[in-house]
């Protein structure tokens, strides 16, 4: 699926069925040695799917650990992002020198049903969208897409700051008519090439029961 909303120079690889925990290296198996089992697995099984991108540019396999801050490190001249939930993991990769950051996030075509989650994560504007759009396309649970591009956006803004961006942080406007969004920065942005970045771009895609969102920040 994912392939679709990350064509060339992208790299990406999805799996719907859980690898064999031997499929890790040992290095990945005692980083998550103490986590619950399904946490190991989609940990190793979205590892497996970013090697499988990652052997697109004939790189050799090879343990793909977290960082400090937990985010993946990734070969020298590689960009990328994981993404797992219920039944859906998937990587996505790019040479640095092509792109700048990748941020990816799956999630179930579900609603939130807590108000307070659904609070939480929008914004009043971003609420005041969710009505319209049901309306016009009641089988995409919106409020889910938000909460799943606003996670897309913070996978691409954080390579480029290392700093935390809160939901409330920026403002995501949706257009239903070529399925794309606009996260406006409501902190200042991350500066590129001398440029400060002040909204970033992404693309969706709802299919297989999921809610899958990217954003690519181009060299």
């Amino acid at each position: 699926m994912i392939g679709k909303l990350l064509p060339a120079p992208i790299a990406t690889a999805e799996a719907f069925h859980d690898a064999p925990l031997t499929a890790m290296f040992p290095e990945e198996r005692q980083a998550v040695a103490a986590a619950l089992p399904q946490r190991q697995k989609e940990f190793g099984t979205v590892r497996g799917c970013a090697r499988a991108a990652l052997a697109e540019f004939g790189i050799a396999p090879a343990p793909l650990l977290p960082g400090p801050d937990r985010a993946p490190r990734w070969p020298d001249g590689i960009v990328g992002a994981m993404t797992h939930c219920t039944g859906y993991r998937a990587a996505a990769v790019a040479r640095s020198s092509d792109i700048r950051a990748i941020g990816l996030d799956a999630e179930p075509n579900e609603p939130i049903d807590d108000p307070g989650v659904i609070g939480l994560v929008t914004l009043p504007g971003e609420r005041a969208q969710l009505t319209r759009l049901a309306a016009l396309e009641p089988g995409i649970c919106w409020e889910r897409l938000i909460f799943s591009a606003k996670e897309s956006v913070y996978k691409a803004w954080y390579p480029l700051t290392h700093r935390w961006l809160g939901f409330e942080e920026a403002h995501l406007t949706l257009d239903p008519t070529d399925a794309t969004f606009t996260a406006r920065l409501l902190v200042p942005g991350p500066v590129v090439d001398g440029r400060e970045i002040t909204e970033f771009s992404g693309q969706w895609l709802v299919a297989e029961g999921l809610v899958v969102t990217a954003v690519v920040v181009p060299g």
